[in-house]
Formats: C-alpha cells, sequence, structure tokens
C-alpha cells in the first residue's frame, strides 16, 4: 500500500467568504500558494452557474500563477464547457448541479445523462483536458463512467461522512467494493465530499484511490488552527494511513 495518494485542496470556500463582504481578501491564489507550500498535488476549483464563489477571473489566475495542477469543477453545460476548452485545466471533473443547493449533493448520473454527458466528455478530451466523473459508489455508475471514456472517477463519499456507527461502515464497504470494482474497468479512482480528519483514514486505506479532493473541511479548520497546519494534518494522516514514510510532513 505504498502507492502515492494525492491530495488535491478544494479553494471554493476562500471565495465564498471573500465574496460574503464583495471585496479582494480572502483571496483564493493566495490559499493555493499556501497549499502548494504545505503540501497539497493539486488544487481544485467549482466555477458554478451563479459564480457564487470563484469567478472566472480567479480560474484565469490559477491557471497563469499557480504551478500545480488545476482540477476545474464544472456542470455539463456548454458555458461551462467553452471555458474548460479555452482555459484547459490539467483536469475537469464535471458534477450534478442545481441552483438552489448549498453544495454539490450527490453523484452525477453518468448512466442516466449518458447521451448527454457522451459530447462533453469527447470536447474536453479532444482539448486535451482529462476528464473525471463525479459519481456515486454504484457499479452502474461506473459501468457508464467507462463506456462514455472517461479515465477518471471521483467516488462521491458525503453519505459515508455523514453516517454514524454501523451505517458508516456499510458505507464503507460500499465504497470499498465499488472503488475496486472500478479500477478493475480500468478507471483512475478519486474520491471526495465531506472528508474529514475523522473520516479520512479509512478511505485513504483504499489501494486504488489515487487522489482525494477535500475543501470545506480544510477551510474551516484553518480558522481555528491556519490553513498551512489544516493541510498538513490532513497531508500526513493520508500518508499514515497509507503506509507512506516521511508521514511527518
Amino acid at each position: 500500500m505504498s502507492v502515492d495518494l494525492r491530495l488535491g485542496v478544494n479553494i471554493d470556500h476562500v471565495a465564498t467568504i471573500r465574496n460574503a463582504r464583495g471585496c479582494a481578501h480572502p483571496d483564493p491564489l493566495r490559499a493555493a500558494q499556501i497549499a502548494a507550500a504545505a503540501g497539497a498535488d493539486g488544487i481544485t476549483a467549482h466555477l458554478r452557474e451563479d459564480r457564487r464563489h470563484i469567478s472566472d477571473r480567479d480560474i484565469a489566475r490559477l491557471r497563469a500563477e499557480i504551478d500545480l495542477p488545476l482540477n476545474f469543477e464544472m456542470a455539463a453545460t456548454d458555458e461551462m464547457l467553452a471555458i474548460a476548452v479555452k482555459a484547459k485545466p490539467h483536469a475537469a471533473c464535471i458534477v450534478p448541479e442545481k441552483r438552489e443547493e448549498r453544495t454539490t449533493e450527490g453523484g452525477l448520473d453518468a448512466a442516466g445523462g449518458h447521451n448527454h454527458l457522451k459530447r462533453f466528455v469527447s470536447e474536453l478530451g479532444n482539448a486535451g483536458v482529462r476528464v473525471s466523473l463525479f459519481i456515486e459508489a454504484s457499479k452502474t455508475q461506473l459501468d457508464a463512467a467507462a463506456s462514455l471514456g472517461a479515465p477518471v472517477v471521483e467516488i462521491h463519499t458525503g453519505a459515508y461522512c455523514d453516517a454514524v456507527g454501523e451505517q458508516r461502515e456499510f458505507e464503507l464497504a460500499r465504497i470499498a467494493e465499488a472503488v475496486k470494482y472500478g479500477a478493475g474497468l480500468g478507471l483512475e479512482i478519486h474520491a471526495g465530499h465531506g472528508l474529514a480528519f475523522d473520516t479520512v483514514s479509512p478511505i485513504a486505506q483504499l489501494p486504488e484511490i489515487r487522489e482525494l479532493n477535500i475543501g470545506h473541511f480544510l477551510i474551516g479548520e484553518a480558522i481555528f488552527i491556519g490553513l498551512d497546519a489544516s493541510i498538513r494534518e490532513m497531508r500526513k494522516l493520508m500518508n499514515i494511513a497509507r503506509g507512506i514514510s516521511g508521514s511527518g510532513q
């Protein structure tokens, strides 16, 4: 279990705080720079239709000024496709999006939306953008992702993080079965949503998972211990779970 596990830091909610006052502070770009110095392997940013947090200018600045790979979260709309093709981030993760939701509420229905999604997966891939689909831990959804030609899936971990006791164990077992199945299909497996210090280790221990994308908890914890310390602690817990030496980063 010594295969490296990457950490993508989602900086959306730095922008949420900034936008609450309609000013320039705090700056998501600065958060990305701190994340890079603290051991993050990539930066994730979700450009929503309503621009409630990350802005178009944020995406442009991140592409121009950050050396880490940018994972561009996007809905499957023509507007977002055009932005992604122009910006050419390292990766684009297609997520479900509803205007009224507070945060992404679940996985994309890659099976039910197969015909709609096919063009987005194809055009992003043709533009040199690595496509990921944010889906539930379901064999049906994994089969659909593989059929669409998406090289990467990100498994939604929200239900696991929200559960307690035996239900959490059930959700963990469901994820473990799904990631093993998905890896067998040749998909690269990522995971994320809701992960925190007390929930990350069992997910990080799953050897098929290659990347975790974590945001809200890290930004929230930064209020108390600082962003650098928050990211370093998450990185340490991931490394310990993975059995990687040098976990005291």
